[in-house]
């Protein structure tokens, strides 16, 4: 019989890692920097301080790796927002 997940239990495809990274939320023109909080295969949690400014799609750029990956929002709770990776 399968386990049924509770409300307690992540629902999570790929493990999260806990991170401090600083970011960059770029659209269009403009750059609305970020810290990342956590990061998996899938998707991160973002603080922004300007989360009124955060479209619903964006570039990530992780600043320290020289990354970037295109987002899509999937959340939003006070100045924290919630993506997938597209």
């Amino acid at each position: 019989m399968a386990a049924i997940a509770t409300v307690n239990e992540e629902a999570r495809k790929t493990a999260r890692h806990k991170v401090l990274d600083t970011g960059l939320i770029r659209f269009g023109d403009f750059s609305v920097p970020c810290v990342i909080r956590n990061l998996s295969d899938a998707g991160a949690a973002l603080d922004a301080v300007s989360q009124g400014l955060v479209p619903n799609q964006f570039t990530l750029i992780v600043v320290r790796k020289k990354k970037s990956y295109s987002c899509t929002v999937i959340w939003r709770k006070g100045t924290r927002v919630g993506v997938s990776f597209c």
